[in-house]
């Protein structure tokens, strides 16, 4: 069955870091939500069976197994063009390394975009798998995450214990 473009899905899939709302947009993920409200969206049809979510589900659990590194979802954030090329680049961060917020900016090519690039990090509506996580502060704190630092400090231990080793810091 074809799902309309404008037709949302949605599902909750339990976690190590707590359950974890799945929401669809068509054909592709639009949103991941830590600790969902239990009202489902407006509008929304619950579906675990559509393909989208399905493949969400299973990948989220290869992750936490340790065995997936890189998601191969498609997704669809929605967000302005600026914030796009911020998750974007995001998705670049190898698996179990960090980067810091000015060196993400200055792979975008404006070093002077630090607190742009940390709002559009922030505004990630697919955290965990277009992984805002691997973003650091510039002396390795662990600043800002929507799920919390203590989930942020999980995501990041959980990759280096699987990768074999401590995260790298900083990549790029």
């Amino acid at each position: 069955m074809n799902v309309p473009q404008t037709q949302l899905t949605w599902t909750t899939t339990p976690s190590p870091l707590g359950p974890l709302r799945l929401i669809a947009r068509g054909d592709a993920l639009a949103a991941l939500i830590m600790d969902p409200p239990a009202a489902p969206p407006p509008g929304a049809e619950e579906r675990a069976e559509h393909p989208a979510l399905a493949a969400a589900v299973t990948q989220l659990d290869e992750y936490f197994a340790g065995t997936r590194q890189v998601f191969e979802l498609p997704l669809a954030p929605q967000g302005t063009e600026f914030q796009r090329r911020v998750w974007a680049a995001l998705q670049e961060i190898p698996y179990a390394e960090t980067i810091t917020y000015g060196a993400l900016s200055r792979l975008l090519g404006d070093p002077l975009a630090t607190r742009a690039v940390g709002l559009a990090n922030g505004r990630n509506p697919i955290g965990l798998i277009i992984p805002c996580h691997r973003v650091i502060g510039q002396r390795g704190a662990l600043t800002g995450y929507a799920g919390g630092v203590a989930r942020k400090r999980w995501l990041l231990d959980h990759e280096a214990k699987f990768a074999g080793r401590a995260p790298v810091l900083p990549w790029g």
